[in-house]
C-alpha cells in the first residue's frame, strides 16, 4: 500500500468511527479533493492526541517552522484539528465523520457534494453498523411527563448550562443538498459546538462564529420551532457538538431512515404518547414528526413507539397539549459511554475485537505519556 491516499484512508478506517473502502474507490477521490499528497503524508504523522509542531517536526525529520506553517494551513483548510494547551497550539488527526467532513463547510462545492452522496451509503453503514451509536437524540424541553426521569445528559438546557464557550455554523448537510438542487426550507445556521473549556473551541477559528450562551439557547429555541431534531455525540460528558437536524438533508436521520444504519443515532429514553381526548386531529404532530412515527387510525392519531426517537417535536408543536413525552416501556435504554475515549474503545472492540481494543488503548496511553506536559493536558 504505497499510495498516500490509500494509507490515509486505512488510517482513518482504523479509528473508532471508520472510513470504509467502497467498490468504486470514491473514498480515495474524496481524500484527493481535500488533501494534497504532501498534506496527506503529514496527516499520517499525527495522532488522535494533540502534538506540538516541534514534536511532529521531529517525527518527520523536517524543520519545525516549516512544519508549523503547514499544520496551520492544514488546520485552516479543515484537514486536521488544533487545540490550545498552556499557550501552545497542538495538532491532531480527526476522524472523517465527525471531523474532516464537517470542517469542509467553507470548501464545499458541487463536485464534493456529489462525491459525498456517492459515498454516503457505504460510509453510513459503517458509522451506524455497530454499537455504541455515533450520536443520540436529545429531547426538547416540552411536556415531559412528571413521572419520567430525565438524565442530565438528556437535558438540552443542562448541556448548554455546563458549557462556557460556544460556536455556531451553517448546516453542512443542507448546504450540500442546496448544491445538489435538493434545497429544503429549514433554517441554515444550526450547528453548535460547545465546551466547558475555551481551549477546545480555539482550534475552530475557521469554522462558524463565536456566540454567547444566550445566543446558543436562542438557536435551540428557533430550531425547535422549525421542527429540527437535537442530536449530539453519544457520550455523557463533553459531547462537544449539537446538531439540529432535518430528515430531508441531515446524515444522522437519513442514516436511520434511508440507509438502515441502526447505530448511527440512538433514540432518547423518552417516547411520545397522544391523549385521544385532547387531540383535535389537526395533524400538526404528523407534519412535525421526522420519523413518520405518528399515524391516523379511524380519525385517531397514535404513536408507533418502535419508530419514535423521542425528540419531542410533536409535543412542542401541539397547541392543545395533547402530546406528552414519557418513559419508554420495558428496560431503560443502555446509558451512553461516559466520555469520548470510552466510546472509542467500545467501538474499536465492536469493530475489530477485544485484542485491537487493548492495542488501541495502549497506543493512546503511550502517546499521552510522550506528550509534552501530558499529565496537564485535558482531553476534550
Amino acid at each position: 500500500m504505497n499510495d498516500v491516499y490509500e494509507r490515509l484512508a486505512a488510517r482513518l478506517d482504523a479509528l473508532p468511527h471508520g472510513y470504509p473502502a467502497s467498490s468504486t474507490g470514491v473514498e480515495l477521490r474524496i481524500l484527493r479533493k481535500i488533501f494534497s499528497p504532501e498534506d496527506a503524508e503529514l496527516a499520517l504523522a499525527l495522532s488522535l492526541l494533540p502534538d506540538t509542531a516541534e514534536t511532529v517536526a521531529r517525527r518527520v525529520a523536517r524543520p519545525a517552522e516549516a512544519v508549523r506553517n503547514t499544520l496551520e494551513r492544514m488546520r485552516n483548510r479543515g484537514q486536521i484539528a488544533a487545540v490550545a494547551n498552556h499557550g501552545r497550539t497542538m495538532y491532531s488527526l480527526v476522524p472523517f465523520v465527525i471531523g474532516i467532513y464537517e470542517f469542509q463547510l467553507h470548501h464545499l462545492d458541487r463536485e464534493f457534494a456529489e462525491l459525498f452522496e456517492e459515498y454516503a451509503p457505504t460510509l453510513l453503514q459503517t458509522l451506524g453498523g455497530v454499537k455504541p451509536a455515533l450520536a443520540r437524540v436529545v429531547p426538547v424541553n416540552a411536556r415531559i411527563a412528571a413521572r419520567a426521569t430525565v438524565l442530565r445528559y438528556e437535558d438540552i438546557e443542562a448541556l448548554v448550562e455546563d458549557a462556557r464557550s460556544f460556536r455556531v455554523a451553517e448546516c453542512l448537510c443542507r448546504k450540500e443538498q442546496d448544491l445538489l438542487g435538493h434545497s429544503c426550507t429549514h433554517m441554515r445556521e444550526t450547528c453548535l459546538a460547545f465546551s466547558s473549556s475555551d481551549d477546545v473551541l480555539a482550534g475552530l477559528s475557521s469554522w462558524g462564529r463565536t456566540i454567547s450562551r444566550a445566543e446558543a439557547l436562542g438557536v435551540l429555541a428557533r430550531a425547535e420551532a422549525d421542527g429540527l431534531v437535537h442530536c449530539t455525540y453519544n457520550v455523557q460528558r463533553e459531547p462537544l457538538f449539537l446538531c439540529n437536524c432535518c430528515s430531508c438533508c441531515c446524515g444522522f436521520l437519513r442514516g436511520v431512515k434511508e440507509f438502515e444504519a441502526p447505530f448511527v443515532l440512538a433514540p432518547s429514553s423518552l417516547v411520545a404518547a397522544i391523549d385521544g381526548e385532547r387531540c383535535t386531529a389537526c395533524a400538526v404532530c404528523v407534519e412535525r414528526c421526522p420519523m413518520t412515527a405518528i399515524v391516523a387510525r379511524d380519525l385517531v392519531f397514535e404513536v408507533t413507539s418502535e419508530r419514535c426517537i423521542g425528540c419531542g417535536l410533536c409535543a412542542a408543536g401541539c397547541s392543545e397539549s395533547a402530546v406528552e413525552l414519557g418513559a419508554r416501556a420495558g428496560a431503560h435504554p443502555t446509558p451512553p459511554p461516559r466520555t469520548l475515549a470510552h466510546w472509542g474503545l467500545e467501538r474499536i472492540e465492536e469493530r475489530f475485537g477485544w485484542w485491537q481494543k487493548l492495542a488501541f488503548a495502549g497506543r493512546l496511553v503511550l502517546r499521552y505519556m510522550a506528550t509534552p506536559g501530558g499529565a496537564r493536558w485535558r482531553a476534550p
